[in-house]
């Protein structure tokens, strides 16, 4: 892939945010003095080793955590400043969470936890239709206990998505899964962004992701060590897992 130097005007941009762990002797830089903007519809992949600041960093931007110092403006407002209640709104309306290990209510079928997460929005989409654009139709009154890993993982992205948000958020989210459901989780995830214009957002050590970048930012010691922008791949059928 070839860079590209043009860039739509920013939804997101992050400016000198830094985010600060502890006090005196036993205090940590998590991050330190991160810049960078995204464009709506962007498919971003946030490279790095444990430890390197990523998962921080994805805290801050679905507002689960404060930032120490600088500004997050999201669609125009600075998030950093939000309040406790307009960061719970924010987190309920705009994002949604894709996480490594599922997060799936037991008791609850698969159609049940998406139409749960529904159920909280204003907008939601139907989440009958969001489990067959999933392919989970016909385990729609599964429990996540009768589901396999890679069913569990769609009913976490149906779960995310059914809120139809403006930022998806997802933490690893093929690290728990074999190469070949790996790969049909990143071609679900990079068709949203395509279709619906979702930006979307992925925090990741495997390097396999970052191929299907519009947008990837590397990451370590909790500063930004390289942001580069690549032309949208027409299909991941390519991609070496």
């Amino acid at each position: 892939m070839t860079p590209e130097t043009n860039r739509d005007q920013p939804f997101i941009a992050v400016s000198g945010l830094g985010k600060d762990y502890g006090q005196g002797e036993t205090l940590v830089h998590a991050l330190k003095d991160v810049s960078f903007t995204l464009e709506k519809g962007a498919f971003a992949v946030i490279l790095g080793a444990s430890g390197a600041g990523k998962t921080t960093l994805l805290n801050l931007l679905g507002g689960m955590d404060r930032a120490t110092n600088g500004s997050y403006l999201f669609d125009g407002k600075d998030v950093a400043t939000f309040k406790d209640k307009e960061l719970e709104l924010f987190r309920r309306k705009d994002i949604g969470f894709v996480f490594q290990f599922y997060n799936l209510m037991e008791n609850l079928t698969a159609y049940e936890n998406v139409a749960l997460a529904a159920s909280i929005v204003d907008s939601p989409l139907d989440p009958a239709q969001v489990l067959r654009d999933v392919g989970l139709e016909a385990r729609a009154k599964n429990f996540p206990s009768q589901l396999s890993g890679g069913e569990q993982q769609r009913v976490s992205i149906a779960r995310a998505i059914v809120k139809n948000p403006k930022l998806l958020l997802c933490d690893e989210p093929t690290g728990a899964l074999d190469s070949k459901t790996g790969l049909s989780i990143l071609r679900l995830l990079y068709d949203l962004s395509g279709k619906t214009g979702t930006t979307v957002v992925i925090v990741t050590h495997n390097q396999a992701l970052s191929k299907a970048a519009t947008r990837l930012i590397r990451i370590g010691d909790g500063t930004i060590l390289e942001d580069l922008s690549f032309p949208r791949m027409d299909n991941l059928d390519d991609i070496e897992w």
